[in-house]
């Protein structure tokens, strides 16, 4: 891969990154509710999450979800439903809940964390279909693949958590807002909107892309 063509995929990764989306809401959630330092660890779920995509999206798979209108609803339904259940939660959490996470961050289980992003990235099929896209973009087929791909993959995750980064530090700085109750309830709902709002993007994606 030349230097031209990585500026432009660097270049692409940060438009592709900084687009918002589940991954984004995510990241300022889980900033909002535990702090960086802990919020921090959903990101790095979220860029597992993308990897993982990326290993479907080189071996085929994303090729059967872009072209069998039964195996794409079946993963776009599931993670509609995931978002939903991530948004219904947040927006129903007690304020007294949210507190004692605040004051008992160190509690927090970091696997749970890192799970949440992953479950979030992997489970919205337009994510596969994108970078199916994508990915061809950026290969010399005259040149050995396997290293093109290590570092598609890894200049995407690298910027992703960039990226990321950014939007849980930004939701980490008004973390004194939950020391108010009534600032706590409007935010944890406000979260919980932007989760569902996700979810239905996704729901009213169609096959335009197969």
């Amino acid at each position: 891969m030349s230097l031209s063509v990585w500026l432009t995929l660097f270049a692409a990764s940060w438009a592709i990154s900084i687009s918002p989306g589940p991954g984004a809401v995510a990241s300022m959630s889980s900033g909002l509710r535990f702090g960086f330092k802990r919020g921090y660890w959903n990101a790095i779920g979220l860029a597992i999450g993308l990897a993982i995509q990326f290993v479907i999206s080189v071996i085929g798979v994303g090729a059967l979800l872009a072209t069998s209108e039964t195996a794409f609803n079946i993963v776009k339904w599931a993670g509609v439903l995931y978002l939903i259940y991530l948004g219904y939660k947040q927006y129903r959490s007690p304020v007294a809940m949210i507190r004692l996470e605040q004051d008992s961050v160190q509690n927090t289980p970091v696997h749970k964390l890192v799970l949440q992003g992953i479950l979030v990235n992997i489970m919205n099929p337009k994510g596969a279909i994108f970078l199916l896209a994508v990915i061809p973009q950026f290969l010399d087929l005259s040149k050995p693949l396997l290293i093109q791909y290590a570092l598609i993959a890894t200049t995407l995750c690298a910027v992703d958590l960039a990226v990321m980064a950014v939007y849980t530090g930004l939701a980490a700085k008004v973390m004194h807002l939950m020391r108010n109750p009534h600032h706590a309830a409007r935010m944890n709902k406000f979260f919980g909107i932007l989760f569902i709002l996700a979810a239905l993007f996704m729901a009213g994606m169609g096959q335009k892309l197969a």
